[in-house]
């Protein structure tokens, strides 16, 4: 007869399994509804030996939110090949992937929770802005965007995290229409802009000339010609 036993954590994997066990409940619920209890009792640990690796839940908290952030901005890196349309549809359905399983988590962190006004967290927040803001320069082959095209990036990304927050009250709309809704937000952005300023709609012209005509792109053009018709 064999006996399990448990093998001692080290002092990196006992915080890493922590920091697992914290994002997992803050994803389901509100940071200010978990306990430093209950997260122990989850990890299998006691009260104490949580303190010992975390002085606090709010130390936890920014942990938590941190490996949250770094997830959420590697939703936006994309293989840079194919119709951009297609791309940013990639992109964001495995954006809605992470707000539809951690809801609350997003909410905190986009929001704030027990650490809002933090610096850590505000930085936090803004790593998640910046990754997709470069990831949508590379996809666009641009390296020194003019001051239109940033406006644009930025504000669609604006859209997106303001919109996923919308619709986690309720998630009234059909999910996968949120995501070709804002695939052509971005197009429609991108439109406007171009008829403001001829750098960008040079860059519209060319991103438009490898869109199928199957894809996001193309099929904002046909519904907005059937609207006006």
């Amino acid at each position: 007869m064999t006996t399990g036993i448990r093998r001692r954590l080290g002092v990196e994997e006992r915080r890493q399994q922590l920091i697992g066990v914290a994002l997992e409940l803050f994803s389901r619920r509100s940071p200010d509804e978990v306990s430093i209890d209950e997260i122990a009792s989850a990890a299998g640990i006691s009260r104490p030996l949580v303190y010992h690796y975390f002085p606090g839940k709010l130390s936890l908290y920014e942990a938590a939110l941190k490996r949250a952030s770094e997830d959420l901005a590697d939703r936006f890196a994309e293989p840079r090949e194919g119709p951009l349309g297609a791309r940013l549809l990639r992109v964001m359905h495995r954006f809605f992937d992470f707000v539809d399983e951690h809801g609350p988590g997003f909410s905190a962190l986009m929001r704030g929770g027990p650490a809002v006004g933090s610096s850590r967290t505000n930085a936090l927040v803004d790593s998640v802005r910046q990754a997709g803001y470069v990831q949508i320069l590379a996809h666009l082959g641009v390296e020194d965007p003019p001051a239109r095209l940033e406006l644009v990036i930025r504000s669609w990304i604006s859209l997106v995290e303001s919109t996923a927050l919308i619709w986690l009250d309720g998630r009234r709309i059909p999910r996968h229409e949120l995501e070709t809704q804002l695939v052509h937000d971005f197009a429609a952005l991108a439109a406007v802009s171009a008829s403001h300023d001829d750098d960008m709609a040079a860059l519209l012209r060319r991103v438009l000339k490898d869109e199928p005509g199957d894809g996001p792109f193309s099929d904002l053009v046909a519904r907005l010609v059937n609207l006006a018709s």
